[in-house]
């Protein structure tokens, strides 16, 4: 909150002017009572009080007004500025992040935890500042006006800081589990806003409810208990309160057998010390949203401060040639035991395709995650153009890679825009290009909007083969000179494959491609074929020669294509 400090200054100083308006009007009223209804007076002076009263309330109600707009103002940009930054966080992690949270969890921190950090800011500062302004300038007018009544007043005040001081260890943890949970309760809703296809072929209706039910009612039972403890401190304070006022009025009434006040200092103090216990009350209530703050401020800045991905190494001077070199590669996914990748050695020249093969599990998908970093190999390293990995920033690595994956990501956006993703300035007649490439033309002329249709949440408004096209228009778009596909063409009729893998070959020309593939019938003309079993290379060559070999290859090749 630094940077605000200007406007926190003067929300401080309209805060001292609220806090002095609680002690003008019971002087007022004291004076009133002293002198207007004596006739010591004249009419002329008694207009004095109404002008008071009045003014008294004009400038509580401009100082009022300035609080609450200069702390909505800076809440509100506080707020934009922790999403912000747990944003521009998400943007930056690596990989692994993703597995170890899920999607509900990050979309809670982002939309309700960060209110929650902000709340507290807004709730205490008004709270914490301006009632207690109020509360130490009501003690300094009731010490003016009589010093023994308020040694009685100010018992109150360690009273309800040991009040508070016990409720606040049980509402933290109690907050901490109420956020918990309300990350699960977000996770069932995303998941099943996401699959609800699946739930409904499958009959997962009633299951969903149930789940949804359970974290529903789990949630309402932290809230009630935090509101048990938070609400147990009311009547408590009340009870201190009413005990400190009527030994307040005995001790008046004595004093005043013995001349030693009025009654105007009597009704001053009483209204006064009444006023007290309003800012009292708001100071003790302050522990609730406090130490549900506080509670979000730990998932929140925890997220803050996760680890971005080591991008230590200089950007490639222009594109590169394409030449990928895997030199005794080791890796294994964190919290596994099991390589995933064993002593891997593959070069492939630039321009050349090589397929990956072998059954689910063998490190296909793994080995190809390594070349944009996704993830850093445990030992060995990996070579473009003869050059580490590791230092080559990040950025410039993946400017030189198109991927395609039988998973499509598209974005709630326009065909053109999803085709021209990541292109500041997208260029019409390259996206007029990819289309056709990607046999899109036909699809995109019968849509109402053309190019400028919007495809839906994640693409639900194309059919699977249109997003599969899609995706590959997006690669022939970015013109890298290193392909990724990953069964680029799983998701294709017969007919829709052909033309596309005709694309695709097209495409492939003059740059290393990287392909993995299941049918084999799509990766016959490969220039060379690596078969992985348990994380290792144990074939490689061309179709002809590994069925000739009559290997593993060979066997996967007849069990696919056996009548």
């Amino acid at each position: 909150m630094r940077q605000y400090r200007q406007r926190l200054a003067l929300t401080l100083l309209t805060m001292f002017g609220t806090a002095l308006t609680e002690i003008m009007f019971p002087h007022v009223f004291g004076y009133l009572l002293d002198h207007g209804f004596k006739g010591t007076q004249t009419n002329l002076a008694l207009w004095k009080v109404p002008v008071a009263i009045i003014g008294i309330f004009v400038l509580r109600g401009i100082c009022t007004f300035t609080t609450s707009y200069l702390m909505t103002w800076i809440s509100g940009k506080m707020l934009n500025e922790i999403r912000a930054a747990i944003f521009a966080k998400i943007l930056s992690v690596p990989v692994r992040f993703y597995q170890a949270e899920s999607s509900g969890r990050i979309i809670n921190t982002i939309m309700f935890e960060a209110q929650q950090i902000v709340d507290m800011v807004k709730v205490s500062i008004t709270t914490l500042f301006r009632d207690t302004l109020t509360v130490l300038v009501l003690l300094a007018y009731l010490l003016w006006i009589n010093w023994k009544l308020t040694l009685v007043t100010v018992v109150l005040i360690p009273a309800m800081a040991a009040l508070v001081r016990g409720v606040s260890k049980r509402l933290r943890k109690l907050n901490q589990n109420q956020l918990e949970v309300n990350g699960e309760l977000t996770q069932v809703i995303e998941e099943t806003t996401r699959a609800h296809q699946v739930i409904r072929i499958f009959g997962g209706q009633q299951y969903e409810q149930q789940r949804f039910d359970e974290k529903n009612e789990k949630l309402r039972g932290y809230a009630m208990k935090s509101t048990v403890a938070v609400s147990s401190t009311t009547p408590v304070t009340q009870i201190l309160a009413a005990c400190a006022v009527a030994i307040v009025i005995m001790l008046a009434v004595v004093q005043a057998k013995q001349d030693t006040t009025t009654v105007g200092d009597f009704v001053k103090f009483i209204t006064a010390m009444m006023m007290l216990l309003t800012p009292l009350k708001r100071l003790a209530d302050l522990n609730g949203p406090m130490q549900r703050g506080m509670a979000a401020s730990e998932s929140v800045f925890g997220m803050i401060d996760t680890d971005a991905e080591h991008d230590s190494g200089q950007p490639l001077s222009g594109r590169a040639r394409g030449k990928l070199e895997f030199v005794r590669t080791r890796f294994t996914y964190p919290g596994q035991e099991q390589e995933a990748l064993s002593d891997i050695n593959l070069c492939i020249q630039p321009g050349e395709t090589v397929a990956l093969v072998g059954m689910s599990g063998g490190g296909k998908t793994s080995l190809v995650n390594l070349v944009p970093r996704f993830y850093t190999p445990d030992s060995g390293d990996i070579l473009l153009d003869g050059r580490s990995l590791q230092d080559i920033s990040l950025a410039s690595l993946r400017y030189q890679i198109a991927m395609v994956s039988q998973n499509v990501v598209l974005f709630d956006d326009s065909i053109a825009a999803n085709i021209a993703y990541g292109d500041e300035r997208p260029d019409p007649a390259r996206i007029a290009a990819a289309v056709q490439a990607a046999h899109l033309g036909e699809v995109i002329r019968d849509l109402p909007q053309g190019l400028q249709t919007m495809v839906g949440d994640n693409g639900m408004r194309l059919s699977g083969g249109q997003r599969q096209r899609l995706a590959i228009a997006r690669a022939i778009y970015k013109d890298a000179p290193i392909l990724i596909l990953d069964e680029a063409t799983s998701a294709l009729d017969s007919e829709s494959e052909r033309a596309v893998q005709e694309a695709l070959d097209e495409l492939m020309q003059g740059r290393t491609t990287l392909v993995i593939a299941h049918r084999l019938s799509t990766i016959e003309r490969a220039d060379r074929i690596a078969v992985l079993v348990d994380g290792k290379i144990v074939e490689i060559g061309s179709h002809a020669a590994l069925l000739v070999k009559d290997g593993v290859y060979a066997n996967l090749y007849r069990l696919q294509f056996a009548a």
